[in-house]
């Protein structure tokens, strides 16, 4: 068995369909859209929060989200960039993105890791993700 790993080329319209999944979740956040912010998901999906909370499935994901998103409190922007994706399979991206809360008594940043699995209809969906909250140095 070779240790070489075998990567995926990656294709452009596939890292523009990414790239949308990822302004959405910028977007949905922005306008406190829970409703929005859950048709990304895949029904099986996981997600750790930057906190460390564990929900599995779409139900779990949108118990959350909606308890959540529409009072989250922050005084400024969020924005999401993509910073590396790495196809696993045709079908199967993880996406490593920066995520940064922008507000007036400074910015706090997190590392989202987001692995999307491509749909029969073509659609992207977030199936299993990771949010870590980056800490400062002291």
């Amino acid at each position: 068995m070779s240790t070489e790993a075998a990567y995926v080329e990656a294709h452009p319209a596939d890292i523009k369909a990414i790239e949308g999944v990822v302004a959405a979740v910028e977007r949905t956040q922005r306008a406190k859209d829970a409703e929005g912010f859950l048709t990304l998901f895949h029904p099986d999906a996981l997600w750790t929060t930057a906190h460390g909370k564990v929900l599995l499935g779409l139900d779990a994901i949108a118990g959350f989200t909606r308890a959540v998103l529409p009072a989250a409190v922050w005084d400024g922007d969020v924005t999401y960039e993509v910073i590396h994706t790495q196809f696993l399979r045709p079908d199967v991206a993880a996406v490593k993105v920066r995520q940064i809360y922008h507000a007036a008594e400074g910015d706090t940043e997190g590392a989202p890791l987001y692995v999307m699995t491509k749909q029969d209809d073509g659609r992207r969906l977030l199936h299993a993700c990771q949010n870590t909250e980056v800490r400062k140095p002291r």
